[in-house]
């Protein structure tokens, strides 16, 4: 069975609207075979992203920057996942109350230092989250399920 393992620091009401979002699409009734494990960053560990055919990060933007935790979760996964992790698929959203580039950029600067493959681009919602917005974190759970099971010889 494939697995999908969402990573996430979910600090506001927000995050946790983004997070609810992406893990309803991941768990749609039409995508069948993917095992959805989510983890809070700060306990998420490299045996969770080694057993993992695609991730979704989540994570507030803060002072510019991927949230703390978020960034722990790198710290301690990078050189147990460096070599054996290439190619991995991964989706980012982030939430900000006025900017995510920093932290976007900072994501996707360490993802591909992993070579992982981001599989589409980023959510990044400023402000309060609209349907359009939660809508874009459901696609973002259900594409990347997709493309673990894929990645898995799944579906």
């Amino acid at each position: 069975m494939a697995r999908l393992l969402i990573v996430h620091h979910t600090a506001s009401p927000a995050t946790q609207e983004m997070l609810e979002a992406v893990l309803a699409g991941a768990r749609t009734d039409d995508i069948e075979g993917v095992e959805v494990a989510t983890r809070p960053a700060l306990a998420a560990t490299a045996p969770d992203v080694l057993a993992a055919d695609a991730v979704v990060l989540g994570t507030p933007a803060n002072i510019g920057y991927m949230s703390g935790a978020l960034k722990y979760f790198f710290d301690n996964i990078y050189y147990p996942c460096l070599a054996d992790t290439g190619g991995l698929p991964y989706a980012l959203y982030v939430h900000g109350n006025n900017d995510t580039a920093g932290a976007v950029r900072a994501v996707e600067a360490i993802a591909a230092g992993m070579s992982w493959s981001r599989h589409r681009p980023p959510v990044s919602v400023i402000g309060a989250l609209g349907r359009a917005d939660r809508e874009a974190c459901w696609e973002l759970g259900a594409v990347t399920a997709l493309a673990a099971a894929e990645r898995a010889g799944g579906t």
